[in-house]
């Protein structure tokens, strides 16, 4: 039983390189226990991939990580969230000023109702930015691999770019922010090989100055660009299904030598 097997975790850096530990004893959606017993450390500059069965709690762990899931309603954690050593959910912590230091980038392309320009301006505006914005908008875009695409068009409407484009430009939307982590929900499920091998190859050269956690279903994309891969599964806690991390480890370990047998059937495709 999976009660009885503690998530293997490899010791991969030292404590200094830990960026986001989140130590979980529960989280809960009203009655409803999503996860519990999470200790999940996520390393500096490393992109670090959540695998699992739908409904194991990835997304829900990914966004504890910038307390997005306050705004779910009955929403209830025990435990902590550490970000840089201090815990995200102390109350003197505000949740907008963190959403800036974590970014996030959702499934679905959701670009605001405005222009190219406007959308990546958002955020340094907001913090009330007193550089060049020009100059960051442009730095942005060309970080996101979108420049040149769009820079003819920086008045036009985000809403015109194609699906592709879009996740890129709510890439560049996050990092014009300035942050030190970015999330992301499945960022390639509704995208095509050729966007989504563009976002893979982006998400390795962000990494060089970002820490980055996402979720995908996807295996292949879990072993070609991930450094660390967590692996979750549903197990029967308070008479339904719950979270609980499995097994967490150099994504080679993982894929190639898992400690746990569960974790095996999952990579090879045996279920899931």
């Amino acid at each position: 039983m999976l009660a009885d097997s503690p998530a293997h975790t490899s010791t991969f850096a030292n404590e200094s390189d830990i960026v986001l530990h989140a130590r979980l004893k529960a989280l809960y959606y009203g009655k409803f226990l999503a996860l519990r017993q999470i200790d999940l450390p996520i390393y500096k500059n490393t992109i670090t991939a959540f695998i699992g069965p739908s409904g194991c709690g990835k997304s829900s762990l990914l966004r504890c990580f910038n307390r997005l899931n306050d705004l779910i309603p009955g929403t209830r954690l025990e435990g902590q969230v550490f970000f840089q050593n201090t815990d995200i959910y102390h109350p003197e912590i505000d949740p907008i000023a963190l959403r800036a230091c974590i970014g996030m980038v959702f499934q679905r392309p959701n670009p605001f109702p405005k222009s190219i320009y406007e959308n990546v301006s958002f955020a340094p505006r907001i913090q009330l930015f007193e550089g060049l914005l020009d100059e960051h908008v442009e730095q942005a875009l060309r970080r996101a691999y979108l420049w040149d695409e769009v820079k003819d068009k920086l008045q036009e409407s985000a809403l015109d770019l194609s699906g592709g484009q879009q996740q890129r430009l709510c890439i560049a939307r996050a990092l014009a922010a300035n942050p030190e982590v970015i999330l992301m929900d499945e960022p390639c499920s509704a995208l095509d090989p050729l966007a989504t091998r563009l976002i893979e190859e982006l998400m390795i050269d962000l990494k060089q100055q970002h820490t980055i956690v996402i979720v995908t279903h996807n295996m292949h994309q879990a072993a070609r660009i991930s450094d660390m891969a967590a692996f979750f599964n549903l197990e029967m806690q308070e008479g339904s299904r719950t979270g609980e991390l499995v097994e967490y480890d150099h994504t080679h370990v993982i894929f190639d030598h898992p400690q746990n047998e569960i974790t095996r059937q999952y990579v090879e495709g045996r279920f899931g």
